[in-house]
């Protein structure tokens, strides 16, 4: 299978690093704004053909393309790419607002194309292990407690370097958590409400952000984010469940005592980023719906949507 990536930024790195240990995947171009940049990273990986203009590198020869770009573009991209005729898996999150998510599911529907939002929370071992268990009738979520930190006072990527575009708590890095809380505790989100801190001068968004959910079936999550928090950074999740509570940081997993948790026997990797392109890949060669497809992950933006009417008024 042939694939397009999109953006040599720090998630493209990571999506090339996967893709690196999938047998019969081969990336055939890579796309960016800087040539210089996107040569070097090319170069690095052994991509032969490198592009500054998408419309010029979806006419190459290609089955798949992936998007690494700012979140201000995944909407519009993502239909551009459907249109002409590529599966596509776009990072997360999917659009910034929820008119654009609409118009990509139905750009889905209309190709009938592979569509799939990078919800990387759903692949990682860590999450696997909690969701196998509730799916074998184990465990049950009474609670989840995020806790998504990180320090961004100024506007830096993932790699520390500065970035061209602004990152959001609400449409970015909650969308994580609103996602996977309705996947894990298998219940639609009921309720959903959001408070934020004062916006920043220069950023114009909020740094801080505080989001209450409750599912149909009565559980409930309580979701802290900041760009304020200097150290440690990332995102925790405890889940509270009716038998046992379990702590979840990316890929690794512990229980309430902090006694580690074997997950190398989850997956065929403890790398959630290359699961996910797994999943993509395999879903194309399979005909079916993967897992955090377009339509999968739809009502995660219904809520962001009505979280930000809330944030807004």
């Amino acid at each position: 299978m042939k694939v397009i990536v999109v953006g040599p930024g720090a998630f493209g790195i990571k999506h090339l690093d996967g893709i690196k240990n999938i047998d019969g995947v081969e990336v055939v171009a890579l796309v960016g704004r800087s040539l210089e940049k996107t040569q070097q990273v090319a170069d690095e990986y052994g991509i032969k053909q490198v592009f500054t203009d998408l419309t010029e590198a979806l006419k190459i020869a290609a089955d798949a393309v992936i998007l690494c770009t700012p979140t201000q573009q995944h909407a519009a991209q993502s239909i551009q790419c459907m249109q002409a005729g590529k599966h596509v898996q776009v990072e997360i999150p999917l659009a910034d607002s929820w008119e654009d998510s609409l118009a990509v599911v139905e750009t889905q529907k209309q190709t009938g194309l592979t569509c799939m939002v990078g919800h990387t929370r759903r692949f990682n071992p860590s999450h696997q292990w909690v969701n196998n268990k509730i799916t074998a009738g184990e465990l049950n979520i009474q609670q989840m407690d995020v806790q998504t930190y990180f320090f961004r006072r100024k506007n830096i990527n993932a790699k520390g370097e500065a970035r061209s575009w602004t990152d959001h708590l609400l449409w970015h890095h909650a969308a994580h958590t609103v996602d996977l809380f309705a996947y894990q505790a298998n219940s639609k989100v009921v309720k959903a409400n959001a408070i934020q801190g004062p916006i920043h001068p220069e950023l114009g968004i909020a740094l801080d952000m505080s989001i209450q959910l409750q599912a149909e079936n009565g559980a409930i999550c309580t979701l802290s984010l900041s760009f304020n928090n200097d150290g440690p950074l990332g995102t925790f999740f405890r889940y509270i469940c009716d038998n046992g509570t379990y702590i979840a940081r990316y890929d690794d997993l512990v229980n309430g005592k902090e006694e580690p948790i074997d997950v190398s026997n989850v997956a065929v990797s403890m790398n959630g980023i290359e699961l996910q392109d797994r999943e993509f890949f395999a879903a194309i060669q399979q005909g079916r719906e993967p897992n955090s497809s377009v339509a999968k992950v739809l009502d995660c933006y219904k809520v962001l949507h009505d979280l930000e009417l809330q944030l807004t008024r």
